[in-house]
């Protein structure tokens, strides 16, 4: 079995081939970080544009990595949900064309499945049934998963995704996007019990959901009280800026690792699989593998590799193929929302 995938759902255009055995041939990507890198954050119509300019060079990279041509190839896996709608639809047309120009099976992909399954293609083992955790720029959601492709959305953000409160509060501070690997680098010399930002949600157990929109606003009260402030004004010193990068992001791992654990309970789980761009922060492994310890459950953690979007976890087309879960070709894409079949 040969299947290219290809991820085009936010910033990153990626392309892959796959075998049946999870064996990774050819991967290629392109990252769009330094286009929105002065703009603090992903721009959608500059998004869309810059996967138009790179879907086709990826794609071919991949597919000469592997060492094939198209016509090699069983199926074609493609994400098309959820995601920036103007980025997805380059991706799914790239998709389209090769099935039609080569009359190859289409597969859908849902982006949150595919970064837990990024678990099962770092580690080779039998993971499910598990609670999946998926941490990144845009979701912060909880799964009870009993199969690769059989989800059960327990919960989610209700304002806020992590990411994005780091990519927030890193601008507050002064400091470069992406947030996370920003705040990172600016708590290793700060405190993290300087401050005693809160922690939402974590005191009600029985709700499977996040929110951090009130603990991003813990932190801007911190910098500069309550009134109205010019951001590219504000004055703080070193110490300071490293002291709340680390309490902000202490409160953010604690809520969660401290969430997936309850998660965990509620499900009588006894495996955790977590993914998404966040999952890469050093924290955040340190406090899940703490917690592991504690609880006594097993913890997989995609690699940091594939923890950012990527296209190699769309692997998880495999399980669907294998299903005979293939889709016609008037496919659409779902921006915002989440496929639970």
């Amino acid at each position: 079995m040969l299947i290219l995938t290809i991820e085009s759902s936010c910033d990153e255009t990626a392309a892959a081939v796959v075998d049946g055995n999870r064996n990774v041939l050819g991967a290629s990507l392109a990252s769009q970080i330094e286009v929105h890198q002065k703009y603090g954050g992903v721009v959608p119509e500059i998004a869309s544009r810059r996967h138009m300019e790179a879907i086709l060079p990826v794609i071919a990279e991949a597919i000469e990595q592997a060492k094939i041509s198209l016509d090699d190839l069983d199926a074609v896996a493609v994400v098309n949900e959820p995601g920036l709608a103007g980025s997805l639809l380059v991706g799914l047309a790239a998709a389209k064309a090769i099935c039609v120009a080569k009359n190859k099976p289409l597969i859908a992909i849902n982006h949150l499945q595919a970064h837990i399954y990024a678990c099962k293609v770092a580690f080779d083992e039998d993971l499910f049934p598990c609670v999946g955790l998926i941490v990144s720029g845009g979701h912060s959601s909880l799964y009870r998963c009993s199969g690769p492709i059989d989800f059960e959305p327990l919960g989610t953000t209700i304002d806020d995704a992590a990411g994005e409160a780091f990519d927030k509060v890193a601008s507050m501070l002064g400091l470069p996007y992406p947030g996370g690997p920003s705040i990172q680098k600016a708590a290793e010399k700060g405190n993290p019990k300087a401050y005693d930002f809160p922690r939402p949600m974590l005191k009600e157990p029985d709700r499977m959901q996040f929110s951090f929109s009130g603990l991003k606003t813990a932190v801007r009260y911190k910098l500069m009280g309550t009134g109205k402030v010019d951001y590219e004004q504000l004055d703080i010193d070193e110490q300071t800026r490293a002291d709340i990068a680390a309490s902000f992001q202490e409160a953010v791992c604690d809520c969660l690792v401290g969430k997936a654990v309850q998660a965990l309970k509620k499900c009588r789980a006894k495996t955790l699989c977590v993914g998404g761009g966040v999952a890469a922060n050093a924290k955040f492994r340190e406090k899940a593998l703490d917690a592991a310890a504690r609880y006594r459950f097993k913890l997989y953690i995609a690699p940091p590799s594939l923890c950012t979007d990527n296209a190699v976890m769309g692997a998880i087309a495999i399980e669907r193929y294998k299903a005979g879960l293939f889709e016609d070709l008037d496919l659409d894409v779902s921006p915002g929302l989440v496929r639970d079949k």
